[in-house]
């Protein structure tokens, strides 16, 4: 929950030093995560792996309430997040750490 909250602080910083920058890319994530030919709950388990694989926490844990958001489960979310593993090897290995700590906070089963 915690790197959920320092992104959007961050966001409401550089909204303030650079509005059109920010507005630009939060329309074109806004954009990209809409339903289309993949619905909401794939997409956001394919940029949670990537998030792990490209070592981001902040992405981890935003994804992984955006994939629960969305309607995904613990078990598939794990799945996703072995996808990565399996693409990026031990590192990807360690950064289950925060799929783990992010799953504790916004899934209740």
């Amino acid at each position: 929950m915690e790197r959920v909250n320092e992104f959007q602080r961050a966001l409401v910083q550089l909204r303030r030093q650079n509005p059109e920058k920010v507005a630009a890319i939060l329309d074109f994530i806004r954009k990209v995560e809409e339903k289309g030919a993949l619905d909401v709950k794939t997409k956001e388990l394919i940029a949670l792996a990537a998030g792990i694989v490209r070592h981001c926490e902040w992405c981890i844990a935003y994804h992984v309430k955006g994939a629960r958001d969305a309607g995904a489960s613990k078990d598939e979310i794990l799945e996703a997040a072995w996808v990565a593993v399996m693409m990026d090897g031990t590192p990807g290995l360690a950064h289950l750490v925060p799929v783990l700590q992010a799953m504790e906070d916004f899934i209740v089963e």
